[in-house]
């Protein structure tokens, strides 16, 4: 029979992304949405909406129960996460396939392992990866954590096991005031996550961020679709992506990716997937997989041309990956510009109404975004309320067409991102590609002195 209805556990751009290729595919979509999300677009557009609590996130988009109730009262067959809220949650996923309903995701043994970063390692390790040099597991003891660092070389970085958004990290360059650092970031991490563990890692000065896209069957087999470079971040937070990255090489890119899709094919991953890793001086670190699709995913369709949602859903419906590793072709480069609710330059948050909304349009361009005239943009979530995407046949080619995008693209009644992009796409290293993961805060700091 397949999969005739998807219920979307999510919202804003990824919700009506989720909804688009289910309609091209013939599926019926359910939205469940917030009361601070009645009027949203997709809402507007599923073919059955269902609200699902308060504004608040823990209420309603992080409520499982309301989640399970809507599936089963709408008679959804399935259920996509999008990315963020739930998407990552293997006990969410269990109760999805204890209701007899298709979670369109990795298997949730596969979620639980690679949530856990000391458990991700490890595995990561065991499959091949290449790993930062570092402790095996969680660090306790004082002696043990002196010549780990030791053996790894300062500067070390202690990292909280349960963490994220650079909470319970702390950068330690030296023996004398590691116990210090240790207890700190053990403190933070109990007060951010509930759990005081960490590990230790070799700190790497100036990489870059360098993630690859993996998709399994979940039977044995998988493949790659390439790089994308997220080294501009703020905060540990990604401000735009680009695929293929500047300085990898084919030949890097082939043997990385025969590593990773080989690591995939004999863990029996299911589903879409991110393998996430540091690059420095040539070499690759794995820091971590995220087990869901990335909010950056559409640099990738652009490259090679392969929907990943689409994918998503035939790989949870239990068909075979649609292209085979030989079938992937790499073609012109493409650009992500995340476009935030917020000042471009003190980042303050600025919800309200959208007074007038024009897309860029043109060859090659594409906007992920639920916005449009009238919309009152809600203060509760994540300030990204448009992706702007483009490609060209080169890079220089697809920065000129960002340029010309950027520029065409009108958000009024609230502050946006724009103009950082747009300063962006004049700077002589980015034009260059010459950057790191530090390079945007520096690059601001300089700004603002």
């Amino acid at each position: 029979m397949g999969i005739s209805r998807i219920l979307i556990a999510n919202r804003g751009e990824i919700a009506l992304r989720i909804h688009r290729a289910a309609h091209e595919m013939g599926i019926e979509t359910v939205a469940v949405h917030s009361t601070a999300d009645a009027d949203a677009m997709h809402v507007r557009l599923a073919d059955h909406a269902v609200c699902i609590g308060p504004p608040a996130a823990k209420d309603s988009y992080l409520n499982v129960a309301a989640i399970i109730s809507a599936a089963e009262i709408t008679h959804a067959d399935a259920i996509h996460p999008g990315y963020g809220f739930l998407s990552e949650n293997a006990k969410f996923a269990e109760i999805v396939e204890a209701h007899g309903i298709t979670w369109i995701g990795p298997k949730p043994e596969h979620i639980r392992t690679m949530g856990d970063k000391i458990e991700a390692k490890r595995t990561a390790g065991a499959l091949g990866l290449p790993l930062v040099p570092g402790s095996d597991g969680a660090v306790s003891d004082i002696a043990e954590a002196k010549a780990i660092a030791e053996a790894a070389g300062y500067p070390v970085i202690i990292k909280a096991a349960s963490g994220g958004g650079g909470r319970g990290m702390k950068v330690c360059n030296g023996p004398d005031e590691l116990e210090t650092l240790i207890q700190q970031a053990g403190s933070e991490a109990k007060a951010a996550f509930g759990d005081a563990t960490v590990y230790i890692e070799k700190y790497l000065g100036n990489p870059r961020h360098i993630e690859f896209q993996v998709f399994g069957d979940g039977n044995g087999n998988a493949i790659h679709l390439g790089e994308r470079d997220c080294s501009l971040q703020r905060r540990h937070q990604k401000v735009l992506e680009e695929a293929p990255s500047p300085v990898i090489s084919p030949e890097e890119r082939e043997r990385m990716g025969g590593i990773v899709s080989k690591a995939m094919a004999d863990m029996g991953y299911r589903g879409a997937g991110t393998i996430e890793f540091l690059w420095e001086n040539g070499e690759f670190y794995f820091i971590e997989m995220n087990t869901r699709l990335q909010v950056e995913h559409p640099v990738t369709e652009a490259i090679t041309g392969v929907d990943l949602v689409r994918e998503q859903i035939r790989i949870a419906d239990g068909k075979p990956l649609s292209v085979k590793q030989e079938d992937i072709e790499f073609n012109g480069h493409s650009i992500e510009c995340r476009i935030n609710a917020e000042d471009p330059w003190n980042f303050a948050p600025s919800p309200g109404l959208v007074s007038a909304y024009h897309p860029a349009g043109g060859m090659n361009v594409r906007v992920d975004s639920g916005l449009y005239a009238g919309y009152r943009i809600p203060p509760y979530y994540d300030s990204m309320i448009a992706k702007l995407i483009v490609k060209g046949r080169t890079r220089e080619g697809c920065i000129m067409r960002l340029k010309r995008a950027l520029e065409e693209m009108v958000i009024s009644g609230v502050k946006t991102s724009i103009p950082l992009h747009q300063a962006l796409m004049s700077e002589p290293d980015f034009i260059h590609g010459d950057y790191t993961i530090k390079w945007l805060e520096e690059w601001l700091a300089g700004r603002q002195s």
